[in-house]
Protein backbone atom coordinates (compact mmCIF):
# COMPACT_ATOMS: atom_id res chain seq x y z
CA UNK A 1 0.00 0.00 0.00
CA UNK A 2 1.57 3.75 -1.03
CA UNK A 3 1.46 6.85 1.37
CA UNK A 4 1.15 8.92 -1.79
CA UNK A 5 -0.70 12.09 -1.36
CA UNK A 6 -2.03 13.60 -4.68
CA UNK A 7 -4.11 16.35 -5.29
CA UNK A 8 -6.27 16.31 -8.44
CA UNK A 9 -8.72 18.96 -10.38
CA UNK A 10 -11.14 18.42 -12.39
CA UNK A 11 -12.96 21.00 -14.24
CA UNK A 12 -15.48 22.14 -16.98
CA UNK A 13 -15.40 24.69 -18.25
CA UNK A 14 -17.68 26.54 -20.77
CA UNK A 15 -16.15 28.93 -22.96
CA UNK A 16 -17.35 31.28 -25.93
CA UNK A 17 -16.11 32.40 -29.19
CA UNK A 18 -12.77 33.06 -28.45
CA UNK A 19 -8.94 32.22 -29.65
CA UNK A 20 -7.06 32.13 -26.29
CA UNK A 21 -4.50 29.66 -27.34
CA UNK A 22 -3.67 29.99 -31.18
CA UNK A 23 -1.14 28.00 -33.24
CA UNK A 24 1.52 29.14 -35.79
CA UNK A 25 -1.20 29.97 -38.44
CA UNK A 26 -3.16 32.40 -35.87
CA UNK A 27 -6.13 29.81 -35.73
CA UNK A 28 -7.28 28.38 -32.32
CA UNK A 29 -5.45 25.10 -31.30
CA UNK A 30 -6.94 21.83 -32.19
CA UNK A 31 -6.21 17.86 -31.15
CA UNK A 32 -8.08 14.91 -32.69
CA UNK A 33 -9.11 12.96 -30.14
CA UNK A 34 -11.75 9.66 -30.06
CA UNK A 35 -11.48 10.41 -34.05
CA UNK A 36 -13.30 14.11 -34.44
CA UNK A 37 -11.23 17.37 -34.34
CA UNK A 38 -11.23 19.00 -30.50
CA UNK A 39 -10.66 22.51 -29.10
CA UNK A 40 -7.33 22.61 -27.23
CA UNK A 41 -5.73 24.73 -24.87
CA UNK A 42 -2.22 23.80 -24.03
CA UNK A 43 -0.95 22.87 -21.20
CA UNK A 44 1.76 26.14 -20.94
CA UNK A 45 -0.80 28.68 -22.05
CA UNK A 46 -2.78 27.67 -18.79
CA UNK A 47 0.59 27.04 -16.21
CA UNK A 48 1.58 30.63 -17.85
CA UNK A 49 -2.29 32.02 -16.78
CA UNK A 50 -1.66 30.39 -13.22
CA UNK A 51 1.65 31.48 -12.74
CA UNK A 52 0.60 35.13 -13.59
CA UNK A 53 -2.59 34.25 -11.25
CA UNK A 54 0.08 33.89 -8.50
CA UNK A 55 1.37 37.72 -8.78
CA UNK A 56 -2.00 38.22 -7.20
CA UNK A 57 -1.81 37.00 -4.29
CA UNK A 58 1.66 35.79 -2.90
CA UNK A 59 4.76 37.83 -2.18
CA UNK A 60 6.67 38.41 -4.43
CA UNK A 61 9.74 37.01 -2.38
CA UNK A 62 7.28 33.04 -2.79
CA UNK A 63 7.84 33.70 -6.10
CA UNK A 64 10.36 33.00 -8.99
CA UNK A 65 11.77 34.74 -12.36
CA UNK A 66 12.19 33.02 -16.05
CA UNK A 67 14.28 35.22 -18.43
CA UNK A 68 17.67 35.41 -19.97
CA UNK A 69 17.83 38.53 -18.40
CA UNK A 70 19.21 36.83 -15.12
CA UNK A 71 22.79 39.07 -15.13
CA UNK A 72 20.80 42.17 -15.32
CA UNK A 73 18.11 40.96 -12.50
CA UNK A 74 21.21 39.88 -9.83
CA UNK A 75 23.89 42.80 -10.88
CA UNK A 76 20.65 45.41 -10.04
CA UNK A 77 20.34 43.15 -6.42
CA UNK A 78 24.24 43.62 -6.00
CA UNK A 79 24.20 47.28 -6.74
CA UNK A 80 21.37 47.50 -4.39
CA UNK A 81 23.38 45.62 -1.23
CA UNK A 82 26.68 47.78 -2.01
CA UNK A 83 26.08 51.08 -3.47
CA UNK A 84 29.54 51.43 -5.44
CA UNK A 85 29.04 48.53 -7.42
CA UNK A 86 26.57 49.92 -10.00
CA UNK A 87 26.42 49.63 -13.63
CA UNK A 88 29.61 47.04 -15.32
CA UNK A 89 31.33 46.03 -11.53
CA UNK A 90 28.06 44.51 -10.53
CA UNK A 91 27.57 43.03 -14.15
CA UNK A 92 31.09 41.40 -13.67
CA UNK A 93 30.04 39.78 -10.76
CA UNK A 94 26.66 38.44 -11.66
CA UNK A 95 28.16 36.87 -14.73
CA UNK A 96 30.98 34.84 -12.48
CA UNK A 97 28.81 33.86 -9.95
CA UNK A 98 25.93 32.92 -11.96
CA UNK A 99 28.56 30.83 -14.10
CA UNK A 100 29.25 29.41 -11.02
CA UNK A 101 25.78 28.52 -9.94
CA UNK A 102 24.49 26.96 -12.72
CA UNK A 103 27.44 26.27 -15.27
CA UNK A 104 25.62 28.16 -17.73
CA UNK A 105 27.28 30.41 -20.26
CA UNK A 106 26.48 34.41 -19.52
CA UNK A 107 27.27 36.83 -22.60
CA UNK A 108 26.39 39.48 -24.92
CA UNK A 109 23.98 38.01 -27.51
CA UNK A 110 25.60 37.87 -30.78
CA UNK A 111 23.66 39.04 -34.05
CA UNK A 112 24.10 39.08 -37.92
CA UNK A 113 26.21 42.21 -39.48
CA UNK A 114 26.38 43.26 -42.89
CA UNK A 115 29.69 44.08 -42.45
CA UNK A 116 31.27 40.91 -41.30
CA UNK A 117 29.69 38.71 -43.95
CA UNK A 118 26.59 37.84 -42.46
CA UNK A 119 29.44 36.57 -39.38
CA UNK A 120 28.25 36.69 -35.64
CA UNK A 121 29.39 39.32 -33.75
CA UNK A 122 29.34 40.62 -30.45
CA UNK A 123 26.46 42.99 -29.35
CA UNK A 124 28.61 45.68 -26.86
CA UNK A 125 25.39 47.74 -25.66
CA UNK A 126 23.64 44.63 -25.06
CA UNK A 127 23.77 42.98 -21.48
CA UNK A 128 24.57 39.78 -20.85
CA UNK A 129 22.20 37.12 -20.82
CA UNK A 130 21.76 33.08 -20.96
CA UNK A 131 21.41 31.52 -24.03
CA UNK A 132 18.10 30.00 -22.89
CA UNK A 133 15.24 31.20 -19.84
CA UNK A 134 16.76 30.35 -16.74
CA UNK A 135 14.29 29.97 -12.97
CA UNK A 136 15.46 31.56 -10.14
CA UNK A 137 13.61 32.05 -7.14
CA UNK A 138 13.66 35.91 -5.76
CA UNK A 139 15.58 34.53 -2.35
CA UNK A 140 17.72 32.80 -4.50
CA UNK A 141 18.49 36.35 -6.59
CA UNK A 142 19.19 37.19 -3.01
CA UNK A 143 21.83 35.10 -1.55
CA UNK A 144 23.53 35.24 -4.96
CA UNK A 145 23.89 38.82 -4.56
CA UNK A 146 25.19 38.80 -1.10
CA UNK A 147 27.52 35.68 -2.62
CA UNK A 148 28.76 38.19 -4.67
CA UNK A 149 29.26 41.19 -2.67
CA UNK A 150 30.91 38.51 -0.32
CA UNK A 151 33.88 37.54 -3.46
CA UNK A 152 33.98 41.68 -4.42
CA UNK A 153 36.25 42.39 -6.48
CA UNK A 154 38.48 39.25 -6.32
CA UNK A 155 35.46 37.04 -7.52
CA UNK A 156 37.51 35.17 -9.76
CA UNK A 157 39.68 33.90 -7.50
CA UNK A 158 37.02 33.74 -4.57
CA UNK A 159 34.83 31.19 -7.07
CA UNK A 160 37.92 29.13 -7.77
CA UNK A 161 37.84 28.19 -4.20
CA UNK A 162 35.45 24.73 -4.61
CA UNK A 163 33.96 25.21 -0.87
CA UNK A 164 32.61 29.06 -2.58
CA UNK A 165 31.79 27.47 -6.09
CA UNK A 166 29.70 24.55 -3.97
CA UNK A 167 27.85 27.54 -1.93
CA UNK A 168 26.89 29.08 -4.89
CA UNK A 169 25.52 26.20 -6.78
CA UNK A 170 23.36 24.54 -3.37
CA UNK A 171 22.22 28.59 -3.40
CA UNK A 172 20.76 27.76 -6.49
CA UNK A 173 19.11 24.69 -5.33
CA UNK A 174 17.61 25.58 -2.45
CA UNK A 175 14.66 27.49 -0.94
CA UNK A 176 12.87 27.53 -4.23
CA UNK A 177 9.82 29.53 -4.83
CA UNK A 178 6.07 28.18 -4.65
CA UNK A 179 6.19 28.19 -9.16
CA UNK A 180 9.69 26.41 -9.40
CA UNK A 181 8.43 23.40 -6.86
CA UNK A 182 5.21 23.49 -8.86
CA UNK A 183 6.19 23.60 -12.79
CA UNK A 184 9.57 22.82 -12.17
CA UNK A 185 12.92 24.17 -13.44
CA UNK A 186 15.32 22.73 -15.96
CA UNK A 187 19.05 23.70 -15.97
CA UNK A 188 20.98 22.46 -19.06
CA UNK A 189 24.29 23.23 -18.03
CA UNK A 190 23.98 21.79 -14.77
CA UNK A 191 21.45 18.99 -14.64
CA UNK A 192 21.79 18.19 -10.92
CA UNK A 193 19.97 21.33 -9.90
CA UNK A 194 16.94 20.58 -12.29
CA UNK A 195 13.64 20.67 -10.27
CA UNK A 196 10.98 18.18 -11.50
CA UNK A 197 7.82 19.01 -11.66
CA UNK A 198 5.01 18.58 -8.80
CA UNK A 199 2.26 19.74 -10.77
CA UNK A 200 1.05 18.12 -14.38
CA UNK A 201 -1.63 19.72 -16.34
CA UNK A 202 -2.86 18.76 -18.97
CA UNK A 203 -4.12 19.88 -22.46
CA UNK A 204 -7.82 21.06 -22.10
CA UNK A 205 -10.03 19.59 -24.57
CA UNK A 206 -13.23 20.31 -25.87
CA UNK A 207 -15.67 17.40 -24.75
CA UNK A 208 -17.73 17.53 -28.02
CA UNK A 209 -16.51 17.70 -31.82
CA UNK A 210 -15.64 21.37 -32.99
CA UNK A 211 -14.98 23.61 -36.30
CA UNK A 212 -13.50 26.73 -36.08
CA UNK A 213 -14.70 30.06 -38.03
CA UNK A 214 -13.44 32.97 -39.00
CA UNK A 215 -14.56 36.59 -38.12
CA UNK A 216 -14.31 38.87 -41.11
CA UNK A 217 -13.88 42.81 -39.58
CA UNK A 218 -13.85 45.93 -40.55
CA UNK A 219 -12.26 49.39 -39.18
CA UNK A 220 -13.72 52.58 -40.35
CA UNK A 221 -11.70 55.55 -40.50
CA UNK A 222 -12.35 57.93 -38.16
CA UNK A 223 -11.21 61.11 -40.63
CA UNK A 224 -13.42 59.34 -43.66
CA UNK A 225 -15.39 62.38 -45.33
CA UNK A 226 -19.10 61.64 -46.78
CA UNK A 227 -17.16 60.80 -49.76
CA UNK A 228 -15.10 58.49 -48.68
CA UNK A 229 -17.17 55.27 -47.10
CA UNK A 230 -14.88 52.31 -47.72
CA UNK A 231 -12.91 50.76 -44.69
CA UNK A 232 -9.62 51.83 -43.12
CA UNK A 233 -8.51 48.22 -42.55
CA UNK A 234 -10.56 44.80 -43.05
CA UNK A 235 -8.94 41.55 -41.64
CA UNK A 236 -10.09 38.50 -40.28
CA UNK A 237 -10.02 36.54 -37.12
CA UNK A 238 -10.48 32.80 -36.69
CA UNK A 239 -12.05 32.00 -33.69
CA UNK A 240 -14.25 28.73 -31.77
CA UNK A 241 -16.07 27.89 -28.85
CA UNK A 242 -16.02 25.04 -26.43
CA UNK A 243 -17.07 23.28 -23.18
CA UNK A 244 -13.35 22.33 -21.80
CA UNK A 245 -12.50 19.52 -19.64
CA UNK A 246 -9.62 20.92 -17.57
CA UNK A 247 -7.73 18.71 -15.46
CA UNK A 248 -4.40 18.85 -12.97
CA UNK A 249 -2.68 16.30 -10.76
CA UNK A 250 0.03 17.50 -7.81
CA UNK A 251 2.24 15.23 -6.26
CA UNK A 252 2.18 16.60 -2.75
CA UNK A 253 4.96 14.73 -1.41
CA UNK A 254 7.13 15.93 -4.73
CA UNK A 255 6.04 19.65 -3.67
CA UNK A 256 6.97 19.08 -0.24
CA UNK A 257 10.78 18.00 -1.27
CA UNK A 258 11.08 20.58 -3.81
CA UNK A 259 9.69 23.64 -0.99
CA UNK A 260 12.42 21.69 1.78
CA UNK A 261 15.11 21.23 -0.44
CA UNK A 262 18.54 21.70 0.79
CA UNK A 263 16.69 23.45 3.84
CA UNK A 264 18.04 22.83 7.68
CA UNK A 265 15.83 21.44 10.37
CA UNK A 266 15.42 24.43 11.59
CA UNK A 267 14.43 26.54 9.18
CA UNK A 268 11.11 26.50 7.07
CA UNK A 269 10.38 26.84 3.25
CA UNK A 270 8.80 30.58 2.02
CA UNK A 271 5.99 29.16 1.42
CA UNK A 272 4.21 26.30 3.36
CA UNK A 273 2.90 23.03 1.85
CA UNK A 274 -0.50 23.83 2.53
CA UNK A 275 -0.55 27.00 1.23
CA UNK A 276 1.78 25.64 -2.31
CA UNK A 277 -1.48 23.59 -2.50
CA UNK A 278 -3.90 26.31 -2.02
CA UNK A 279 -2.88 28.73 -4.00
CA UNK A 280 -2.43 26.32 -6.92
CA UNK A 281 -5.90 24.94 -6.61
CA UNK A 282 -7.31 28.80 -6.48
CA UNK A 283 -4.71 29.73 -9.54
CA UNK A 284 -5.62 26.87 -11.80
CA UNK A 285 -9.19 27.08 -11.26
CA UNK A 286 -9.79 30.76 -11.62
CA UNK A 287 -6.85 32.08 -14.41
CA UNK A 288 -7.96 32.05 -17.97
CA UNK A 289 -4.86 32.49 -20.76
CA UNK A 290 -5.63 36.07 -22.63
CA UNK A 291 -5.05 35.52 -26.30
CA UNK A 292 -7.63 37.52 -27.71
CA UNK A 293 -9.48 38.63 -24.85
CA UNK A 294 -9.68 42.12 -25.53
CA UNK A 295 -11.50 40.82 -29.15
CA UNK A 296 -13.99 38.27 -27.19
CA UNK A 297 -14.22 39.16 -23.51
CA UNK A 298 -14.58 35.84 -22.92
CA UNK A 299 -14.07 35.81 -19.31
CA UNK A 300 -15.76 32.58 -17.74
CA UNK A 301 -15.23 30.82 -15.01
CA UNK A 302 -15.96 26.37 -14.38
CA UNK A 303 -19.38 25.44 -13.68
CA UNK A 304 -17.73 22.33 -12.51
CA UNK A 305 -14.68 21.62 -10.10
CA UNK A 306 -14.13 18.42 -9.29
CA UNK A 307 -11.27 17.94 -6.29
CA UNK A 308 -9.74 14.59 -5.26
CA UNK A 309 -7.27 13.35 -2.41
CA UNK A 310 -5.83 10.34 -3.97
CA UNK A 311 -2.92 8.01 -1.87
CA UNK A 312 -1.65 5.57 -4.90
CA UNK A 313 -1.82 7.75 -8.50
CA UNK A 314 -3.36 10.33 -10.56
CA UNK A 315 -6.19 9.30 -12.60
CA UNK A 316 -7.91 11.08 -15.75
CA UNK A 317 -11.00 11.04 -16.19
CA UNK A 318 -10.73 12.22 -20.00
CA UNK A 319 -12.08 8.71 -21.24
CA UNK A 320 -15.36 9.69 -20.18
CA UNK A 321 -15.25 12.18 -23.62
CA UNK A 322 -13.49 9.93 -25.92
CA UNK A 323 -17.08 9.46 -27.64
CA UNK A 324 -17.60 13.05 -27.81
CA UNK A 325 -20.67 14.65 -26.21
CA UNK A 326 -23.51 15.33 -28.56
CA UNK A 327 -26.52 18.07 -28.09
CA UNK A 328 -29.96 17.37 -27.32
CA UNK A 329 -32.90 18.87 -29.24
CA UNK A 330 -32.73 21.85 -26.37
CA UNK A 331 -28.76 22.44 -26.88
CA UNK A 332 -26.15 22.61 -24.58
CA UNK A 333 -22.96 20.80 -24.27
CA UNK A 334 -22.17 21.12 -20.48
CA UNK A 335 -25.29 18.65 -19.27
CA UNK A 336 -24.59 16.10 -20.72
CA UNK A 337 -21.17 15.97 -20.11
CA UNK A 338 -21.83 16.25 -16.05
CA UNK A 339 -23.38 12.97 -16.95
CA UNK A 340 -21.27 11.41 -18.83
CA UNK A 341 -18.68 12.00 -15.68
CA UNK A 342 -21.44 10.84 -12.85
CA UNK A 343 -21.42 7.54 -14.98
CA UNK A 344 -17.94 7.22 -15.83
CA UNK A 345 -16.40 8.28 -12.44
CA UNK A 346 -17.33 5.70 -10.09
CA UNK A 347 -16.87 3.36 -12.66
CA UNK A 348 -13.91 3.77 -13.03
CA UNK A 349 -12.74 4.45 -9.49
CA UNK A 350 -14.61 0.81 -8.47
CA UNK A 351 -12.51 -1.10 -11.64
CA UNK A 352 -9.06 0.16 -10.09
CA UNK A 353 -10.26 0.10 -6.15
CA UNK A 354 -9.99 3.56 -6.26
CA UNK A 355 -13.30 4.30 -4.41
CA UNK A 356 -11.65 5.65 -0.80
CA UNK A 357 -10.80 9.13 -1.69
CA UNK A 358 -11.41 12.14 -0.27
CA UNK A 359 -13.59 13.92 -3.29
CA UNK A 360 -15.03 17.41 -3.26
CA UNK A 361 -17.62 18.85 -5.96
CA UNK A 362 -17.95 23.29 -6.29
CA UNK A 363 -21.43 23.16 -9.09
CA UNK A 364 -23.29 25.96 -10.63
CA UNK A 365 -26.54 25.61 -12.31
CA UNK A 366 -28.87 23.10 -12.77
CA UNK A 367 -26.67 21.43 -15.59
CA UNK A 368 -24.54 19.94 -13.02
CA UNK A 369 -26.95 18.47 -10.98
CA UNK A 370 -25.83 14.94 -11.75
CA UNK A 371 -22.39 15.47 -9.92
CA UNK A 372 -24.14 16.42 -6.60
CA UNK A 373 -23.52 12.45 -5.27
CA UNK A 374 -19.55 12.16 -6.89
CA UNK A 375 -18.54 13.80 -2.97
CA UNK A 376 -18.85 16.67 -0.52
CA UNK A 377 -20.72 19.60 -2.22
CA UNK A 378 -18.57 22.48 -1.39
CA UNK A 379 -20.67 26.22 -1.94
CA UNK A 380 -17.60 28.18 -2.75
CA UNK A 381 -14.52 28.10 -4.32
CA UNK A 382 -12.99 29.55 -0.77
CA UNK A 383 -14.29 27.27 0.92
CA UNK A 384 -12.67 24.40 -1.58
CA UNK A 385 -9.61 25.38 -1.17
CA UNK A 386 -9.71 25.94 2.37
CA UNK A 387 -11.35 22.22 2.93
CA UNK A 388 -8.71 20.86 0.43
CA UNK A 389 -5.45 22.51 2.02
CA UNK A 390 -6.74 21.11 5.39
CA UNK A 391 -7.51 17.60 4.47
CA UNK A 392 -3.44 17.95 2.55
CA UNK A 393 -2.25 18.82 6.13
CA UNK A 394 -3.64 16.64 7.67
CA UNK A 395 -2.68 13.42 5.61
CA UNK A 396 0.98 15.03 5.56
CA UNK A 397 1.02 15.38 9.38
CA UNK A 398 -0.11 11.54 9.63
CA UNK A 399 2.70 10.11 6.74
CA UNK A 400 5.46 12.21 8.85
Amino acid sequence: MTNRTIVEVHALQNVPPSNINRDDTGAPKTAVYGGVTRARVSSQAWKRATRKHFTTVLDPSELGVRTKQVAVLLAQRIAAKQAELVGAPAMALAVEVLQAATGAKIEAPKRKSAKSGGEDVGTPEAAPQSSYLMFLSNRQFDALADLAVEGGADIKAFLKDKEQKDRAKKIANTRHSVDIALFGRMVANAADINVDAAAQVAHALSVHRVESESDYYTAVDDQNTADETGAGMIGTVDFNSATLYRYAAVDVDRLEDNLGKGLSEDDSPATPVRRAVEVFLDGFVSSLPTGKINTFGNHTLPDVVIVKLRSSRPISFVSAFERPVTADEFGGHLEPACARLADYVPEIERAYGEEDTDTWVLRVGPATRKLADLGTEVPSMRQLTALVGAAVAERLEHHG
